[in-house]
């Protein structure tokens, strides 16, 4: 896709401000750019404020999804062994799924429910087997599932709950962050997100031998971050204490710049939040007042449990047609309205599916509606002005009808 800067309404819009820049100058200025204080900075901040959880920067959600899987496969570790089934909904992004495969694992795809666009609790229920170890739940454009079902179905069938978090930053469930429910969560910082860091993710993990575990994984394997690193050094002193490998490992280590913008734009993050619930409330209100709305879609409502910091705006169609929907879409992004699919549509019709010989014995027929039904619109960090709003409001029944 060509860029967005002469789009009229794009899926993101530029959130840097000049104290984000100037943070990343800082650093760059200091010459000590790769991963440093500055990432320690943002680790520290976002354990404090966000989660509460012990808190490690990657280079993306993806890495972030990569090493829990491998953390929990790993020798020192040993919770997942190859050939055990882990379930996700279908309807997902591509790294929140392949790391399991990557990982030696099983996927088994669970559908998802129409009133939310998260994963189904009925089906959950019934795909779980002897072989299901574990949940990779991901929090579809900040939305969530019922939690408390969630928690209570896992700790029922000993499931390790991770949550992919890298569209809900801000969400709550009972005014309970979500990402602080599982043992493991990932975010995304990416530039289309609440906030961003350019590239950029976190992992958050509950428990402290995971979490050094994950430092060893992030960074090759060494031991040079770990907080025993003076004991493994001292216990092998035939090999230089800076390069004493105790694992496997990536290099999925984030830059120092890229963790003083994301700390900058985190201490904004409830200013963030509040744009961002303005323009979805106020477009879904334009929307649906509308006298030619004639309840031709729906944008989804939440109830009282949840405070949702909405990824983008989903808009389902009444009518099934998958045609009428793309023709639709193709006229709105002519007028500058750019839309997307509910994360990637449902996976298991991808072609990379069959690739891996990925196989489900049962329809997901939601997931299939949503891809025929179904698509979002993006929500920016800059409230949108009345007269954008209007504009706005008649491309898309102009689009429509």
């Amino acid at each position: 896709m060509k860029s967005n800067i002469n789009l009229f309404y794009p899926l993101t819009q530029s959130v840097l401000k000049k104290e984000d820049l100037l943070a990343a100058i800082k650093v760059i200025n200091s010459k000590n750019i790769t991963m440093g204080k500055k990432t320690i900075q943002i680790e520290n901040y976002f354990k404090k404020k966000i989660t509460g959880i012990n808190s490690l920067m990657v280079n993306s959600g993806s890495s972030a999804n990569l090493l829990i899987f491998q953390c929990l496969i790993n020798p020192l570790v040993k919770r997942l062994k190859p050939g055990d089934e882990v379930l996700i909904p279908a309807v997902c992004w591509s790294t929140s799924l392949w790391p399991i495969i990557q990982s030696g694992l099983k996927v088994k795809f669970v559908d998802i429910d129409l009133n939310t666009l998260n994963i189904n609790i009925g089906h959950l229920k019934k795909q779980i087997s002897k072989k299901t170890k574990a949940l990779m739940l991901v929090h579809a454009l900040g939305n969530c599932a019922d939690m408390d079902q969630i928690v209570k179905i896992c700790k029922k069938n000993k499931i390790i709950l991770i949550e992919d978090t890298c569209e809900a930053l801000g969400s709550k469930f009972k005014n309970k962050r979500l990402g602080t429910f599982g043992e493991f969560s990932s975010y995304s910082f990416y530039f289309s997100h609440h906030i961003t860091s350019g590239e950029g993710g976190m992992i958050c993990v509950k428990n402290k031998k995971y979490y050094e575990i994950l430092k060893s994984l992030r960074s090759h394997g060494w031991s040079r971050d770990l907080k025993n690193n003076k004991n493994i050094s001292l216990k092998h002193k035939n090999i230089d204490k800076n390069w004493i490998f105790v694992n496997s490992g990536f290099n999925l280590r984030p830059t120092d710049i890229n963790a003083a913008i994301g700390l900058e734009q985190l201490k904004r993050l409830e200013s963030i939040l509040s744009i961002r619930k303005f323009n979805f409330n106020n477009i879904k209100k334009k929307l649906i007042k509308d006298k030619r709305y004639n309840n031709q879609f729906t944008i989804i409502d939440t109830d009282k449990s949840r405070d949702i910091a909405w990824f983008g705006i989903p808009i389902s169609l009444k009518n099934s047609n998958k045609k009428l929907k793309n023709n639709f879409i193709k006229k709105l992004n002519r007028k500058g309205i750019i839309t997307r699919p509910i994360i990637s549509g449902n996976f298991a019709n991808q072609p990379s599916i069959k690739l891996y010989n990925i196989k489900n014995n049962y329809k997901l027929v939601n997931a299939d509606t949503v891809d025929n039904k179904s698509f979002f619109i993006g929500l920016h960090n800059i409230k949108i002005t009345n007269q954008k709003l209007n504009k706005f409001c008649e491309f898309f029944y102009t689009s429509l009808n």
